[in-house]
Parts: structure tokens; C-alpha cells; sequence
């Protein structure tokens, strides 16, 4: 018989509650309570995810610039790019070459140990940066005249460049016109910055800004938000994990407890009988959600133990410069064919957007991209090809790997460590695996001869417990859409559901706890429990 206390006030004896009792209580109190703190982010979380398996937050990456740039006219390419390298007066090698356009006009673009620009048209070093160029950039990108818009300079973060280094960015000026879009253009190099359009704040607004927390008064200042993050979907874990004990300890096989006159397993009534039942569905899904969307915000110490603090997967030096060889290759390399005949050569079918400046095996080539990202091979002699010759990039691996190479092969589908559900990533490619410590695989595409994907036995953690537990992205998913999207997408509404009877419940609590310091209705807060529960 367990002992027995007696209440002050009265002669009655009541039983001191056993050990684990008191603990099961103790846990439900802190669930309780964590639930109350949390149900509110966790269901933005939850909701805005699905929104984010199709909408980020509003960028401007490559293929944006590749889109909107104009085509390069081999007519208007009239000087060559040792005559623009002159016109820098410069000794040391030209570095990094690529010509694309600026202002309308095509531009040699050389990057090294200072950038610069020169206009292939006349000559001219690009420097200084007008308020007429900004608005003849504005009205380009956009394609609307720059008088239906109003221009203002951006001094502090607003929504849209909250994640940017906006120090990096300054002088900044934001064009607003009438249809309504946004360009956000800096005045040191003329480059739009960040662009948004109606719909692409409208869905930011409900899937990248909740999810990522990117709230302007919390962004806008890194450690908070850091800290915020990493906090809440700690505790977010434990809670998770908390509910899932709970439920399966109060979960009775025997069906020892009534509700509605009928014998069940569940304790409760009501809203928390939804809850619990739902928690045991999902209630796995939503800790290792939590649990992996604070992954996001690494690296971490705990991580780098667990990957065992060898050095992380990169790109061998090695491999790349057996495929490049001389990298960058001296100007005078490319005199054989000028850039004006190399995209003559390509014709009408393939509208060259860039062309860079690039070699294989150590012979020179161009390399020209489309508005889609394609490209096409451009060697000194010869036509175009639309691949490098994949045997030789095959020996030249194998030559430079020696007896580090474990695997090599030609690979048409996308594996476990190298997808993409969108499949926009290169395919086929050539598979390599090293016979390192960190069993390194590289993924070289024959397109551009450059390894396009690379993953080391290091990197398993980020892999599969972030990319893994929080996008779903295994290839039995991905290779079967939609299965992929009606999966995740059954899985967050099960883990709103969840949200949804957590915050019900908080605001139950809430109000109850409320009335009684009130005294609108004294009492404590019921349990909601069936008939025959503790």
C-alpha cells in the first residue's frame, strides 16, 4: 500500500501520488507549456512549408542575368581581347575573361586581382557609374519606360534586402513602377541586386518569410535571429519528442479507458484526443522537422564530431587543373578564332548570351551559354561540339587520380548524393570515386568538363539528417513525381493538423488560467480525461 498524507483542513486521507506519476505529470506539465510558447511559430512552420515546395523568397541569380541580357551580336564585337587588356594598362596576366553585356553593349569582363570592364564595341574602360545608366538598367530589366517608376535610395534593410549585406551593396536604389515591380540596383557597379514582382513577394509573404523567419525587425539583426532560430527549434525538438513519450506511455493496447461508453486506448476527450491521436502519426515527422531545420543554421560542434572532424569534401585541385591545364590561358591563345568568329560560328540557332574565356587538356576554347543555360563547345579548330570528348575526360581522370581512383563511370540518372528534383542539374555526367578516407565522388559534367557535384562520407550528416530528414530528397521520391510532392505535402498538413489542436489547446489553457486570476472562473484547468484514466 503506498503511504498515505492528510490533507490540511480536513480529516480525509488522501494517497501521496506514485513516483511515476509524478513524473508523467511533470512531463505533461512541461509539454503543456512548451506547446503553449511554440504552437503558434510551429504552425507557421508547417504551413508555410508547403508554400516553399514551390516558392522561395524573391533572388536574382544567373539565370535571371542570362535571361534579360541581350544577345551577343558578332557585328558589334570590334576589338579583341588583348587590344581591351591594353586599354587597362596592365602588367600582370589578364585573369578570369568572359564576354556578356553592359548597358546594352557587349563587354569584356576580366577578373583577377582587380575587376574591370571594357566595351568590345569601342575600346572604352567602363568606370564611371551614372544615374542615367541606372535608369536605362532599371527600364531594361524590367521592360517598362523608367518614367512610370519612382527611385529611391535604400539606406536601411527593408523586406527584401534583409538577408543581404546591405554595406556591400551601398549606394542602393530601388525602382518601383506601376506594374509592380522592384529592382534593386547598386550604384557601384550598376548590377540589379534583388528584383521582386507582385507575385513573388505574395508568396513570400506566405512561404519563404515565416519559414525562414525572415521578419524584417527580427532579420535585420543576425544574432537575435540566430539565436531565435536555433532556440526554437531546439526546444521545438524537445517538445516534439516529449509528446511522442507521452502518447505511446498513456497509449493503452487493452483499452482500459471509456469514452462515449466505449472501451479505447486514448485517455482524453476532445481536443486533446485529437491531438494525441494525431501526435502519434505525426508527431515523428514534426521532432525530426524541428530537429533538422535547426541543422540549417550550422555548422555546429556536435555535427563536426559526429562527420569525425576530417576535412570536408571539395573539389580535387588536382582534378580540375588536369582538366583545364592552363587556366587562365594566356590572350594571345585564343587569336586563332576571335570572339566574333567563334559566335559566328554557332549561328542564328544558339543566341549566345556570354562566352568565357576557358581551355581543356590545355588547348584554348570558348565556352557559350544561351538564355536556358546550355552551352556549346568552341575550339580553335574545328566547329562547334556540343560536349567535350567524354573517353578523354575519362583518361584524364585517370591519369591524374593514379591509384586514388576507386570507380569511374559514365552515369545517365541521378543517386543518392547527386539529384535535384527540379532535374535541372547536369545529366549524364561522369561518376568518380576516390579511394580516400572520405570516399570522395565526383561528378563531372561533359558539358563544360567541370565537376558539377561533389559529396565525401564527411558530409553524411547534412546529407541525410538535414537534406534528407528535411526535404525528402531520396531519389525513390524524387524519380516518381508527383509522389514526391503528395508525400511532403500529406506530411506537413498532418504536422499543421498538429499545430493546429497545440494552439487550440494553448489558447485553452490561456483563457482558463486567465479566468482564474480573475476570478471569472475559479478552478484549476481540466484534463479533458476519459472515464478510467489516472
Amino acid at each position: 500500500m503506498p503511504p498515505r498524507r492528510r490533507a490540511i483542513g480536513s480529516n480525509k486521507i488522501s494517497p501521496v501520488p506514485r513516483p511515476s506519476i509524478l513524473l508523467k505529470r511533470s512531463l505533461i506539465f512541461l509539454h503543456r507549456w512548451m506547446g503553449v510558447a511554440l504552437s503558434l511559430i510551429f504552425l507557421l512552420w508547417f504551413a508555410s512549408g508547403i508554400v516553399m515546395m514551390y516558392w522561395s523568397f524573391p533572388d536574382v541569380g544567373p539565370e535571371d542575368r542570362a535571361l534579360r541580357a541581350p544577345t551577343l551580336d558578332p557585328a558589334q564585337i570590334r576589338f579583341s581581347p588583348q587590344e581591351a587588356y591594353a586599354a587597362l594598362g596592365r602588367d600582370q596576366p589578364a585573369g578570369q575573361v568572359r564576354l556578356d553585356s553592359f548597358d546594352g553593349s557587349p563587354v569584356y569582363r576580366f577578373r583577377g586581382r582587380g575587376n574591370a570592364m571594357v566595351y568590345a564595341d569601342d575600346g572604352t574602360v567602363q568606370a564611371e557609374i551614372s544615374d542615367s545608366m541606372l535608369d536605362r538598367v532599371a527600364a531594361a530589366w524590367t521592360g517598362q519606360p523608367v518614367t512610370t517608376a519612382s527611385r529611391q535610395s535604400v539606406d536601411e534593410v527593408d523586406q527584401w534586402t534583409v538577408g543581404s549585406q546591405l554595406g556591400n551593396l551601398r549606394p542602393l536604389f530601388k525602382y518601383s513602377f506601376a506594374d509592380g515591380q522592384q529592382v534593386y540596383i547598386s550604384a557601384r557597379d550598376a548590377e540589379v541586386k534583388q528584383y521582386t514582382t507582385t507575385e513573388s513577394r505574395f508568396w513570400a509573404y506566405l512561404g519563404a518569410i515565416p519559414h525562414w523567419m525572415y521578419f524584417t525587425p527580427l532579420r535585420k539583426h543576425p544574432p537575435e535571429w540566430f539565436q531565435f532560430v536555433v532556440w526554437t527549434s531546439g526546444i521545438g525538438t524537445v517538445a516534439a519528442l516529449l509528446g511522442i513519450a507521452l502518447a505511446i506511455w498513456m497509449l493503452s493496447p487493452s483499452q482500459r479507458y471509456r469514452h462515449a461508453g466505449v472501451p479505447t486506448s486514448i485517455p482524453y476527450r476532445g481536443w486533446k484526443r485529437c491531438h494525441m491521436i494525431i501526435g502519434l502519426v505525426f508527431g515523428v515527422v514534426t521532432a525530426t522537422w524541428a530537429f533538422s531545420g535547426l541543422l540549417s543554421m550550422g555548422p555546429f560542434d556536435f555535427v563536426e564530431r559526429l562527420a569525425g572532424n576530417r576535412p570536408a569534401a571539395r573539389p580535387s585541385d588536382n582534378l580540375a587543373s588536369a582538366l583545364r591545364g592552363e587556366d587562365p590561358m594566356p590572350l594571345a591563345a585564343y587569336s586563332a578564332k576571335s570572339p566574333r568568329d567563334a559566335i559566328a560560328a554557332l549561328g542564328a540557332d544558339f543566341p549566345v548570351k556570354e562566352l568565357e574565356f576557358t581551355a581543356f587538356a590545355g588547348d584554348p576554347v570558348y565556352l557559350a551559354s544561351d538564355a536556358t543555360g546550355a552551352t556549346r563547345i568552341i575550339p580553335m579548330n574545328g566547329p562547334p561540339q556540343a560536349e567535350f570528348d567524354r573517353q578523354k575526360i575519362m583518361e584524364i581522370v585517370r591519369n591524374a587520380a593514379g591509384p586514388n581512383l576507386a570507380d569511374l563511370h559514365w552515369m545517365e540518372q541521378y543517386d543518392a548524393y547527386y539529384l535535384d528534383r527540379t532535374r535541372r542539374r547536369p545529366l549524364p555526367v561522369i561518376y568518380v570515386r576516390m579511394n580516400d578516407e572520405n570516399q570522395t565522388r565526383y561528378y563531372i559534367d561533359p558539358k563544360t568538363a567541370r565537376v558539377a557535384g561533389n559529396y565525401s562520407s564527411r558530409n553524411w550528416v547534412q546529407r541525410w539528417v538535414y537534406h534528407g530528414l528535411h526535404s525528402m530528397d531520396f531519389p525513390w521520391l524524387y524519380n516518381h513525381r508527383p509522389l514526391w510532392d503528395i508525400v511532403v505535402i500529406a506530411l506537413l498538413l498532418g504536422g499543421t493538423a498538429l499545430c493546429v489542436t497545440s494552439l487550440l489547446l494553448a489558447w485553452r489553457v490561456l483563457m482558463r488560467k486567465v479566468m482564474a486570476m480573475t476570478g471569472s472562473r475559479p478552478g484549476p484547468v481540466s484534463e479533458d480525461l476519459a472515464a478510467g484514466a489516472e
